[in-house]
């Protein structure tokens, strides 16, 4: 279920707390393949299922970038904020990726709000922890500490 922050106050309102999961997103290897080709990476253990069945993960697998940038789609089912005038993504503090992703996994978003800061007086820097789970699996394939920030 998407929450709704209007307006810098309710946003602020947010630290602390957890977003709570996403619905699952199955990754495909036509959406590797996709990302592959955006971004000229075309390693084996990606995007070729037959060699990467003899591979070090039995089948081919996610790019770790890949899963990363799902984050984005993913976090709009969390959060939705509105009332204000612009939004940008400010950067990452720490990223890891514990496990893969086989292609044909299911993934979903977990999402916490670590704090919420008011920045140059018209806006708020948001610090969150993302942590992309794959279904069945004992790892998070992505935690990341993402930075946003929102201005009025």
């Amino acid at each position: 279920m998407t929450r709704t922050a209007h307006g810098l106050d309710e946003l602020k309102r947010l630290a602390g707390q957890d977003l709570g999961r996403t619905d699952w997103l199955e990754v495909t290897q036509k959406r590797v393949d996709t990302f592959a080709d955006a971004t000229d990476d075309h390693q084996w253990i990606h995007t070729d299922p037959e060699r990467a069945k003899d591979g070090p993960f039995g089948g081919p697998i996610a790019h770790g970038y890949l899963t990363l940038s799902l984050i984005i789609p993913l976090f709009g089912e969390l959060l939705e904020i509105t009332g204000i005038s612009m939004s940008v993504n400010y950067g990452l503090d720490k990223v890891r990726f514990p496990a893969p992703v086989p292609v044909g996994a299911r993934i979903r978003l977990h999402a916490t709000v670590d704090s919420v800061a008011e920045v140059r007086g018209d806006g708020a820097q948001m610090d969150l922890t993302f942590t992309v789970e794959v279904e069945g699996a004992d790892k998070p394939a992505c935690v990341a500490r993402a930075v946003y920030r929102h201005y009025a």
